[in-house]
C-alpha cells in the first residue's frame, strides 16, 4: 500500500522518559493497597492515557502498550496506514506457525467525557474504596487490551507454548468508524500474512452472572430525507409544501419505528434484532436575527435519521421502502443513504459468525469459558457496531466478548467504571480462552 509507513521499533528518548514518569504523576490517585507493579496498576496507567476524540494520544498509548509487550517477550510492530494513526501489532509465535493464527483485537480510542458529570476526573482512573475503577474506556474497551497482555504474561510464566501463533492488534479510530484503522489493516499485505483463522473483538458488560457473547453487529446507515415545495406566505395552504411533505415522511418513519419497537416491548425480539431508526436532526425554516421568519413557508426542508440494520435484514428491501414510502419522488422528495461500512461478506452472505457445530471454533471457545468457571448467555447480535465487521467481511469468524459479568452497561456513559474483581477475573478467563484457541489443531485447513 503506497501510504504505508513502518515506524522504527525504538521509542524516542522523550517518549521513553515520559513513559517512565507517567505512573508517578498520578500517585496521589492510587489506592495505597494496590501494588504499583500489578495488573490493576497497569490497567490504571493505560486508562490515564487520554485517547478520547477529537485528539486521541495514540503515540503515548502505543508506547505504553509496546513497552508492556516487550517486557513479556512478544514481538512488536508499528504500522501506520494513515499519518498520525498508528496501529500496534503484537505476536507470540506458535510452535506450528503454518496453522491459521488467532487474532485478539482492541481499539485504543475512546469517546469524549463530560468531566463535570463525573464523580472523578474521567482520565484519573480513581479506584474507590469498594474497588471500582472509574475512567473513560474502562469498559470500552481498554480492559480487554490489558487483559490480553496479562493473560499472556501468566501463560508464559507457566511455560505454556501455543501451537498456533497469537496476534494482538491495537487499532485507532474505532469510535469514529474504523475506516483509518481496522478497515485499512484488513486490506493490507501485513494482515494477509497473518493468516488469521479466528478473531476475538470487544463485547459488552452483562448485569447478570453470565457472560455475553456476540456473533454479529448491526450495520449503521445514515439517512437524510429532503423535501422541496412551493414557497410562499405563511397564511396560504399549499399542496405538497416542503414542510408538509417532510412531516408526512417523519410520521411514516415514526410508524415503522413503533412497529419495530413494539416487537421489542412484546418480547418477540431483542433491540439488536430489529431495525432501529431514530431521528437525529431537522433542518428547515428561514433564519432571522431573532429566530425564524414566521410568515414565510420554506421551499426546502430535511431530516436526518440513524438506521441500524441487523444482518438478518434485507438491505434492498429497506432501500425500496425508503424510496417508495419514506421519501417518494412523487412528493418532490429525495434521499441520501450513507452506508458506513460493509453489510455483506465477500461472498454476499450476511456478516454473521456461526455459534453452532458448523463453527469448530465456537465449541473451543464455549469449553474455554466453562473451564474458567464461567457461563455464557445466549449468543447475541450487538446493537451497535465494532471493528469485527471488517474481519467478518473477509469470511473470518469473529466473536465479540468482554468478560464483564455482574457489571452495569456504562459504555459511553458518565461515571464509566469496572470493578477490580471483574477485571482480574477477566484475566483468568482470557488465560483459558487463549490457551484453548491456540492449542486447537483440528480443522487446520480453516
Amino acid at each position: 500500500m503506497a501510504n504505508l509507513h513502518h515506524h522504527c521499533s525504538f521509542i524516542s528518548l522523550a517518549a521513553f522518559l515520559l513513559l517512565l514518569s507517567f505512573p508517578l504523576s498520578f500517585c496521589h490517585l492510587q489506592d495505597d493497597e494496590v501494588d504499583p507493579d500489578s495488573p490493576v496498576s497497569r490497567f490504571q496507567n493505560y486508562l490515564r492515557i487520554k485517547t478520547a476524540h477529537p485528539n486521541p494520544d495514540y503515540a503515548f498509548a502505543v508506547s505504553f502498550l509496546k513497552s508492556q509487550a516487550l517486557a513479556i517477550g512478544l514481538d512488536a510492530q508499528i504500522l501506520e496506514f494513515v499519518e498520525g494513526k498508528p496501529l500496534l501489532l503484537l505476536t507470540w509465535r506458535g510452535s506450528n506457525p503454518s496453522l491459521p493464527s488467532i487474532l485478539l483485537n482492541s481499539h485504543m480510542d475512546s469517546v469524549p467525557a463530560e468531566s463535570s458529570k463525573w464523580l472523578h476526573p474521567p482520565f484519573s482512573a480513581v479506584r474507590s474504596s469498594d474497588g471500582k475503577i472509574f475512567a473513560r474506556g474502562s469498559q470500552d474497551d481498554k480492559c480487554i487490551a490489558i487483559q490480553y497482555l496479562e493473560a499472556i504474561r501468566n501463560l508464559r510464566s507457566r511455560n505454556f507454548v501455543p501451537v498456533r501463533s497469537i496476534h494482538i492488534s491495537y487499532v485507532p479510530d474505532e469510535e469514529i468508524g474504523g475506516f483509518d484503522g481496522a478497515a485499512k489493516f484488513v486490506s493490507s499485505k501485513e494482515f494477509k500474512e497473518l493468516n488469521v483463522g479466528f478473531m476475538m473483538d470487544e463485547g459488552q458488560a452483562s448485569p447478570g452472572d453470565e457472560f455475553r457473547v456476540f456473533y454479529a453487529d448491526r450495520s449503521p446507515w445514515g439517512l437524510i430525507i429532503r423535501a422541496n415545495g412551493t414557497p410562499g406566505h405563511g397564511s396560504t395552504l399549499y399542496d405538497n409544501s416542503a414542510m408538509e411533505n417532510l412531516m408526512k415522511s417523519v410520521e411514516i418513519v415514526s410508524r415503522f419505528r413503533e412497529s419495530q419497537f413494539d416487537m421489542v416491548k412484546a418480547g418477540e425480539a431483542t433491540n439488536s434484532e430489529v431495525i432501529s431508526v431514530n431521528p437525529v436532526f431537522v433542518n428547515a425554516g428561514i433564519p432571522s436575527p431573532t429566530g425564524f421568519v414566521m410568515n414565510m413557508q420554506p421551499s426546502e426542508a430535511e431530516a436526518g435519521f440513524d438506521l441500524r440494520l441487523p444482518p438478518t435484514a434485507d438491505p434492498d428491501a429497506i432501500r425500496r421502502r425508503i424510496a417508495e414510502e419514506w421519501a417518494p419522488a412523487r412528493r418532490n422528495m429525495t434521499f441520501q443513504i450513507t452506508q458506513r461500512g460493509p453489510i455483506r461478506d465477500y461472498l454476499g452472505r450476511p456478516l454473521m459468525t456461526m455459534t453452532n457445530g458448523s463453527n469448530r471454533w465456537w465449541s473451543v471457545f464455549e469449553t474455554a469459558i466453562s473451564d474458567a468457571g464461567g457461563k455464557l448467555s445466549s449468543p447475541e447480535i450487538l446493537a451497535s457496531t465494532t471493528d469485527a465487521r471488517f474481519m467478518r467481511q473477509l469470511g473470518i469468524p469473529v466473536l465479540g466478548f468482554s468478560p464483564m459479568s455482574n457489571t452495569p452497561i456504562l459504555l459511553h456513559d458518565h461515571n464509566e467504571f469496572l470493578s477490580e474483581t471483574v477485571f482480574l477475573r477477566g484475566i483468568k478467563v482470557y488465560e483459558s480462552i487463549i490457551s484453548a484457541l491456540s492449542s486447537f489443531e483440528e480443522g487446520a485447513s480453516q
